[in-house]
């Protein structure tokens, strides 16, 4: 009887011990569904480093941690580019209503953590807004490409020693109108270069000058393809 009262408990025992199991997680150990995760840094590193840089310090495409950036675009610019992303360019739709893998409660996390990286110290004075208030002129362009750009980017926009190539056909192919606005105003700090301020000391460009510029490089695109984000 002792035997088999000690086979007994020696069973239960081993039953209990069924739930830690090696491989087996315990209690708060178990893996969130993709479409759960909603922690910030998980979701940036996942679905927007690649392209924006670690920590948002800018990599193949602008740095969303830009201080200027962060004061031009709103949290519906935001949303609306991580969501719908770009036609045209390399920028996808992120929501699954886009056809994207997030939920519209991930995207609202990414706009939130994107939004915390703001600074608070930009100057507002005479920054130009996001989006263009007229349609640029490429014949005014040209001048202002000129004065503003030419010094870095050479004189016909294919690049020098200070500057990548921006009149680039295969490289206007990849980015949209509202893109180059966003960068000029913005800059590059990350790559040396300036925000609107700074091409010529003492001498901002004016919101009306960086339509223009614009306009005129996207008139060396060879399909005049422009799109509005």
């Amino acid at each position: 009887m002792k035997i088999r009262f000690a086979f007994a408990i020696a069973g239960v025992l081993t039953l209990c011990g069924c739930d830690r199991l090696p491989g087996r997680p315990g209690a708060g150990e178990e893996v969130a569904r993709p479409d759960q995760v909603l922690d910030f840094n998980t979701l940036y590193k996942e679905n927007c480093s690649g392209c924006h840089g670690a920590d948002g310090k800018g990599g193949a495409s602008i740095a969303l941690r830009d201080p200027v950036y962060l004061v031009i675009a709103d949290d519906a610019t935001l949303r609306s580019v991580a969501s719908a992303g770009v036609p045209g360019t390399q920028m996808p739709p992120f929501a699954q209503s886009k056809g994207g893998m997030l939920t519209d409660a991930q995207i609202s996390a990414l706009v939130a953590g994107i939004r915390a990286w703001a600074r608070a110290d930009v100057p507002r004075d005479g920054l130009p807004p996001y989006s263009a208030q007229s349609p640029g002129d490429p014949q005014r362009g040209a001048g202002v490409y000129a004065t503003f750009c030419a010094s870095c980017h050479g004189p016909d926009g294919q690049g020098a020693k200070g500057g990548s190539a921006i009149a680039n056909e295969a490289y206007l192919s990849l980015v949209s109108d509202q893109y180059l606005r966003t960068i000029t105003i913005a800059g590059r700090p990350e790559l040396g270069a300036p925000d609107w301020r700074g091409n010529v000391t003492g001498r901002p460009m004016s919101s009306g000058e960086i339509s223009d510029v614009v306009a005129w490089l996207a008139s060396q695109r060879p399909t005049q393809r422009s799109t509005s984000k």
